[in-house]
């Protein structure tokens, strides 16, 4: 996905935004950059690969270098940034949480312009520098945030650092998060409020869609009030979000106990334990026991010295390789058992077909698989979750074609109440070699949020769209 952090004060501002943009790191493995303002010198960035180590270290030795009042750091699961801008508007930095899928697009219609681009990733423009090319179109922030939202299809929420403020807008339709925290002594913006508590930040407000807000070290101001229509990630409570983080007000965590717990509900199989796989699992595995009074036992132990996580690399290989080494089977727990296992999602479901025959090898009686979202069945088109894989790669895509031979009404494989639906659901617990798999039925995770299910994207479960 990628997250940023923020900050701005009547002191100087390195070390919040060094460890504010470190609790980001579960939202990216790729690159991470930081950048500060000081009226001395001006703007002085960094930014590191991270994909074969952790930010912490990659910018740690630096931080003696940085100094200023204002500054933010972003770490991506895409482009390197933050992008340095020099423009009528004046010198900016600019970070943005994004995808742009008519990127190619907008590239054509700068080139026929005669403009031209700097910054490259992966053979492409940097969607960031496109960002800041399509505000720096128009002659004010205001007018030129809207621009980008006017103009590119997908999401992006963004920071954006001047000589003297920083400016945060959140999505259009809010897909993406945006938080704002204050202190005695300044303010601070990021992805996720569980960056602020341990800073000495309180969770100050929640921006809405579309809204725009200037920050500085003596208050914030809304310069474009929030719009009327949102569509905000149901993902982040489900798999993104770190636990202890709050999205219009609503608890990562908690949020998770209650989709265990609706799963619980609509189950009658028994077993001797349920489990969650680390990390976004345990959660959902806590609300599913307490719900039934079945006893929570960690099965699997997650060993995080040496491994980061495995959602980015991109090579089918080192992923699965990343996804083994980092969870150790315990055989004293497992032997013999029946257990139930939760988890938040199935995409490939390679690493759950490794986690079946891990299990089987250490003697597991039976394994039951409870997933707290539906079947994903369309690829995200808005964040960058399942970017690079071929939606035919799909669990659920793979599942069908071998029940029809080609893909055909994927509405009715979407519908739990059709038999298409259960033979979809019987074929994936078949292929991951499982004895039983039950999915989260879409009203039961809207519930579990708490927020109007037209305010939440669920287009990777229904293919709902809103651009």
């Amino acid at each position: 996905m990628s997250g940023f952090f923020g900050a701005i004060s009547s002191n100087d501002t390195v070390n919040d935004v060094f460890y504010g943009t470190d609790y980001h790191s579960h939202l990216g493995t790729r690159r991470a950059g930081m950048v500060f303002y000081n009226t001395d010198s001006g703007f002085r960035r960094s930014i590191h690969n991270i994909e074969n180590g952790w930010f912490r270290t990659k910018f740690e030795d630096e931080l003696a270098g940085f100094r200023g009042n204002s500054g933010m750091g972003v770490i991506s699961d895409t482009d390197p940034q933050p992008i340095l801008f020099n423009s009528h508007l004046g010198r900016f930095a600019i970070s943005t949480v994004s995808r742009i899928i008519n990127l190619q697009e907008l590239e054509d219609a700068f080139l026929k312009k005669r403009n031209h681009f700097t910054e490259n990733f992966e053979g492409n423009v940097n969607p960031t520098e496109m960002v800041a090319s399509l505000i720096c179109e128009e002659d004010n922030w205001v007018d030129g945030i809207e621009n980008v939202y006017d103009k590119i299809r997908g999401s992006c929420s963004m920071i954006i650092l001047t000589g003297n403020s920083i400016i945060a807008a959140r999505d259009k339709l809010g897909r993406t998060p945006v938080v704002i925290g204050k202190r005695e002594d300044g303010y601070a913006v990021a992805s996720e409020s569980s960056s602020f508590p341990n800073l000495g930040y309180e969770t100050e407000y929640f921006p809405g869609a579309g809204e725009i807000i200037e920050i500085t070290a003596e208050g914030y101001t809304t310069l474009k009030p929030a719009g009327t229509r949102m569509q905000v990630c149901a993902f982040l409570w489900v798999y993104y979000g770190y636990p202890p983080s709050c999205y219009e007000g609503i608890n990562v965590e908690q949020c998770r106990y209650r989709c265990g717990a609706a799963l619980a509900r609509r189950d009658s199989i028994d077993a001797d334990f349920v489990c969650g796989i680390p990390d976004s699992g345990v959660g959902h595995a806590v609300g599913y026991s307490n719900e039934r009074g079945i006893p929570y036992m960690r099965a699997y132990s997650k060993y995080t010295p040496t491994w980061p996580r495995s959602f980015m690399p991109q090579n089918q290989s080192m992923r699965s390789l990343v996804a083994k080494m980092k969870l150790i089977p315990n055989r004293g727990i497992i032997e013999g058992k029946r257990m139930i296992f939760c988890d938040d999602s199935i995409v490939r479901g390679t690493q759950l077909k490794d986690n079946a025959v891990d299990l089987r090898n250490a003697g597991a009686g039976e394994v039951h698989m409870r997933i707290a979202c539906p079947p994903l069945l369309y690829p995200c088109d808005f964040l960058n979750f399942s970017q690079s894989r071929s939606t035919l790669e799909l669990a659920t895509r793979t599942a069908i074609s071998q029940l029809e031979g080609s893909e055909k009404n994927l509405n009715l494989y979407a519908d739990s109440k059709t038999e298409r639906y259960h033979d979809m659901v019987n074929k994936i617990a078949s292929n991951l070699g499982i004895d039983s798999l039950i999915y989260q039925e879409l009203d039961d995770l809207v519930e579990a949020i708490g927020i109007p299910r037209e305010n939440l994207c669920t287009h990777c479960w229904d293919s709902a769209s809103y651009f």
